[in-house]
């Protein structure tokens, strides 16, 4: 790592974040990776004719799944 260009490495209190702006990370990633899931499983019921494609849809949503559950639960710690 080049840490001439590691700007958090000085640890200062101007590079991170409070934990409201946290928060609001968390709660917009969650959003995110909520609608992501939607559109993966919407995309998923409406196609009839590639089962390889439908899977590789649904594999995505199951992912989004397990992301926005671990936002959840670092949101609810957070609270």
């Amino acid at each position: 790592m080049d840490h001439e260009r590691d700007y958090d490495r000085d640890y200062s209190k101007d590079d991170t974040y409070t934990d409201t702006e946290l928060k609001e990370v968390l709660e917009s990633s969650y959003e995110v990776e909520n609608e992501l899931m939607r559109g993966y499983i919407l995309a998923a019921e409406r196609i009839h004719d590639d089962e390889e494609l439908k899977l590789r849809l649904r594999n995505f949503a199951e992912g989004n799944s397990k992301r926005t559950k671990q936002l959840q639960d670092e949101i609810e710690k957070m609270q």
